[in-house]
């Protein structure tokens, strides 16, 4: 691999920023700070710039293998390191659904051959395959998903005692998506009485309710304390659920942990008169008294991680009635500039972005190697030039389903370029497809 040195950089790293030059050498970081003057067969100027650590993304759905005409692993992975996220972990609900080892290792062997970033995937949990999970490896995989509340693909895991020998029986990070499906399908049957098949999108948060994401994630939380399981809670969407959640331990010492989306940041249930079914996903977008609510509870470290649950699906697809239209949204390249709209607004710093997007994944999954710039760890990171407006347009949009709901706005902060396991894989607006990302170890 080529030596790479990168000059005058404004390191964002452990809290602190920092100047100074990055050396990577066979793909990890070899020497950080200071004035580096070493032999590299690529120099990179980062004067004025922000060098970050990779982000680290622990929700995205790529579709890949069976929903290919939305998205692939190769489509996905080529957004995200535009975006500088060089490592995802992504979930089991594809086509088939990867339920046995044998599919897991299937989706692996594609990403090996297309996937320009690092990467991970969840072991899915259903109601009838408890033995199988059980023989997931610890140290290559990033976790169990298991669906207690049904979405896009039915995984839904809903017996008590599948539920029970799970939390109990299973070592891993057991990472859920918790909404109750009997008060989803309640609010469901209610509406449909009310409306037929002609409910207005802006009923989505009424129908995936408050009440069924709490019910659903106190349920997970009992379940986790009882058997002292290692629970990630993904997408947190409302207020209610922020007392689960513990913030006076060290991340490194929970056991409970929880994710917040960018999209539940940015949006909510104003947006749906402009936006419509574009962003329906689930968890819903909520009241805006629920996303005021998400801001502070991610800054005092009851949410640990920002992830972004990227899930595309065709423009035509999405254009369909409330319950033809699928849920999901596409995010993944442009989850570090949500992110930084609100830096630029003074509500968050660059070191708190890069705690929460970066180190958290690597600490909350014990990934190794990876989510800090220190010597010795693979040489994932981003050159960010934190000032330049751009906006996305059509052209500017790398994900298969060739729409955002961010088109036409104005983002301040481009990232300009992504080392991938010590790859120069975008740089200057191009990408080089001639080497991919590797998989994701874990420390466990």
């Amino acid at each position: 691999m080529k030596t790479i040195l990168i000059k005058n950089a404004r390191i964002v790293n452990r809290g602190r920023i920092v100047e100074g030059d990055i050396l990577v050498k066979n793909g990890r970081i070899e020497r950080v700070g200071g004035v580096i003057d070493a032999p590299a067969e690529i120099e990179l100027d980062a004067t004025g710039k922000y060098v970050l650590p990779g982000i680290i993304d622990d929700q995205v759905h790529f579709r890949e293998p069976g929903l290919t005409h939305k998205a692939s692993i190769f489509s996905e992975s080529r957004a995200a390191v535009v975006g500088g996220v060089t490592s995802f972990m992504e979930m089991p609900n594809t086509k088939p659904p990867a339920t046995t080892q044998e599919l897991l290792a299937d989706k692996y062997a594609i990403a090996e051959k297309t996937s320009l970033a690092n990467y991970s995937f969840y072991m899915g949990a259903a109601n009838d395959n408890l033995e199988e999970v059980l023989r997931t490896d610890p140290e290559n995989v990033c976790g169990v998903k298991a669906f207690m509340g049904s979405s896009t693909g039915n995984m839904l895991v809903d017996d008590p005692a599948t539920l029970e020998g799970l939390f109990s029986r299973c070592s891993m990070l057991i990472a859920t998506h918790c909404e109750d499906e009997p008060t989803v399908k309640a609010n469901e049957a209610a509406f449909r009485a009310k409306y037929g098949e002609e409910v207005p999108i802006h009923l989505h948060p009424e129908i995936r309710s408050v009440e069924a994401c709490l019910k659903s994630s106190s349920l997970a939380v009992d379940l986790a304390k009882k058997h002292g399981a290692r629970l990630h809670i993904l997408h947190i969407s409302t207020k209610d659920e922020l007392d689960l959640f513990r913030n006076d331990i060290p991340l490194e010492q929970k056991k409970i942990t929880a994710e917040v989306c960018v999209h539940h940041l940015f949006f909510h249930a104003g947006h749906y008169e402009d936006l419509g079914s574009l962003i329906k996903c689930n968890p819903a977008v909520k009241a805006q008294e629920h996303r005021d609510a998400l801001f502070p509870a991610l800054l005092d470290d009851r949410l640990d991680v920002i992830a972004t649950d990227h899930a595309p699906h065709t423009w035509e697809e999405k254009r369909h009635h409330y319950f033809q239209a699928p849920s999901g949204i596409p995010l993944v390249q442009h989850s570090l500039n949500v992110m930084l709209e609100f830096y630029h607004q003074g509500r968050i710093s660059l070191e708190r972005i890069v705690e929460k997007m970066c180190h958290a994944p690597a600490i909350a999954f014990q990934v190794r190697d990876r989510g800090y710039i220190d010597e010795g760890k693979w040489a994932d990171l981003l050159i960010l030039d934190i000032d330049e407006p751009w906006s996305v347009t059509p052209s500017s949009i790398h994900y298969k389903c060739g729409w955002s709901p961010f088109l036409g706005h104005t983002f301040t902060g481009r990232v300009e370029s992504t080392l991938v396991s010590g790859h120069l894989a975008w740089h200057n607006g191009r990408l080089d497809e001639s080497r991919m990302g590797r998989r994701l170890m874990f420390g466990r």
